[in-house]
């Protein structure tokens, strides 16, 4: 099972690093590692919000979304799109920018550093937004509840994580056009550039949450409207065939779905630019990580087991705002790429831990008390 499930993302586990080896040496292996890594502590929760999908859709469906999809969320978002964030940030072609990657990188990585700023600050905007709205939503199930419960209740003020957001990016400006200006102002023009592209990654982030409610409305419209015939026909007898309706609600599931997996991969190809801005180990590492987050998924739908680790969501999320924050810093100070990478793993990590020590909670509990008086139990800490 764990084999036929997970046999081609093993492969092309091996396949890349391979070639990060021959590419960089055991530089780059690690580095390719640490990005595959990333890749999936950041999008174990749209595993599971896919396999929660995936698992309502037909046979045909599923293997669209596991087939096309595949094509899309790897060669797609993980392969072609960090290509266009550099070719746009650097103002060169997507053809150039390959090729300068390969034939002149010391220019290359020029190039991209100078772009940093701009590229850090509309990632920095765009993960800050997901993390600032996971946090300021009131959950039943909380990890750190001491920070989680007060900040579910300033969630309750409109607009709030846009305010929050965009105060960052103010601070963040200025701070970096009074460095600049302390010496020389060489590099004043800069913290325009920061500021506007902040802002551009804030609508890129609202564009993106409003297509996917947009095709989530659109579900929910089409499984109650499915519903309501489904009744109807059993009242008269007269049942509409199944993969029509089949295929309408799917074809809803379908497009919600590569919005979502879209989005989610954002956060890994943003993210991976806080790592290394070598794009032939990024495109390695995240494709590695896509690979098992596809397969991940698979696994979910088939053992039909999505809510074992409840914290893990948590430690993505939290990730995710680590990440956000290490971007911004980046803007003006160099950070270790390792440290960076290893604060997402150790969060994860830590979540993964806190939602063992929950179920072996409840399973003790379990044993003491009578079904549905354990709902309650949080790590507490």
């Amino acid at each position: 099972m764990l084999l036929k499930t997970f046999g081609w993302s093993f492969a092309i586990t091996v396949l890349g690093l391979i070639a990060a080896v021959f590419y960089g040496g055991w530089t780059a292996f690690g580095v390719v590692a640490i990005l595959a890594v990333l890749e999936i502590s950041l999008s174990f929760d749209n595993a599971v919000v896919n396999a929660g999908i995936l698992k309502k859709m037909n046979a045909f469906w599923q293997k669209i979304f596991l087939t096309v999809g595949v094509l899309i969320a790897v060669f797609g978002m993980r392969l072609v799109f960090p290509v266009v964030i550099v070719a746009i940030t650097a103002k060169m072609g997507p053809i150039e920018a390959v090729h300068l990657a390969f034939s002149d990188k010391d220019r290359y990585q020029q190039l991209v550093t100078d772009a940093h700023p701009a590229i850090a600050a509309f990632g920095g905007m765009f993960l800050l937004m997901i993390f600032l709205d996971f946090i300021f939503e009131d959950r039943d199930i909380q990890w750190l509840r001491w920070i989680e419960r007060p900040l579910a209740k300033l969630g309750k003020v409109d607009m709030l994580s846009v305010c929050i957001a965009l105060i960052v990016l103010l601070i963040t400006s200025f701070t970096f056009a009074t460095h600049a200006h302390q010496h020389g102002g060489a590099h004043v023009d800069k913290a325009q550039t920061v500021l506007i592209a902040g802002i551009a990654g804030l609508i890129t982030y609202m564009i993106v949450g409003g297509l996917s409610g947009f095709f989530e409305d659109k579900l929910e419209e089409e499984e109650e409207r499915e519903h309501e015939e489904e009744e109807e026909a059993a009242r008269t007898g007269k049942k509409k065939p199944a993969v029509v309706l089949a295929g309408q609600a799917a074809f809803f599931m379908f497009l919600y779905l590569e919005v979502l997996d879209a989005s989610f991969s954002f956060d890994g190809v943003i993210g991976a630019f806080a790592i290394t801005n070598d794009i032939v180990m990024m495109a390695l590492g995240l494709g590695i990580g896509a690979m098992y987050v596809r397969s991940l998924t698979v696994y979910l739908v088939r053992q039909g087991t999505l809510d074992d680790y409840v914290y893990l969501e948590h430690g993505a999320h939290y990730a995710i705002g680590a990440l956000a924050v290490i971007l911004m810093v980046t803007i003006q100070y160099e950070i270790n790429e390792v440290i960076t990478g290893l604060v997402g793993v150790i969060l994860i990590a830590w979540s993964f831990w806190s939602s063992v020590r929950r179920n072996r909670a409840l399973a003790a509990e379990e044993g003491t008390a009578g079904p549905g008086e354990h709902t309650e139990v949080q790590s507490g800490v």
